[in-house]
């Protein structure tokens, strides 16, 4: 799987610009995707070193639509902190 194709989407959350602040970032990441692919990944688009990867499913929630019942796909969400010192720029400033 190409490295583009397994990070979907960073998330951008209050809880997760904290994290960002002790070099703990999070993306969406396709639900075939494992650690290794995922550390992979972020290693080459962002060129900084991976020091662990933590991934969590996570269910599809039901909704309703006045009278209508559906529910989402699961998805996958990816946790990775990196080494001491280092950050990724494109969540600074958010």
């Amino acid at each position: 799987m190409h490295a583009y194709e397994v990070l979907k989407r960073p998330i951008v959350t209050e809880k997760t610009t904290l994290q960002g602040e002790q070099g703990r970032y999070t993306f969406e990441v396709d639900p075939r995707a494992n650690k290794h692919e995922v550390k992979e990944a972020v290693e080459k688009i962002f060129d900084v070193d991976v020091v662990s990867v933590n991934i969590i499913k996570v269910p599809g929630k039901r909704r309703r639509y006045g009278r209508h019942v559906s529910k989402p796909h699961p998805w996958k969400k990816a946790t990775v902190k990196l080494a001491e010192g280092q950050s990724i720029g494109f969540f600074e400033g958010v």
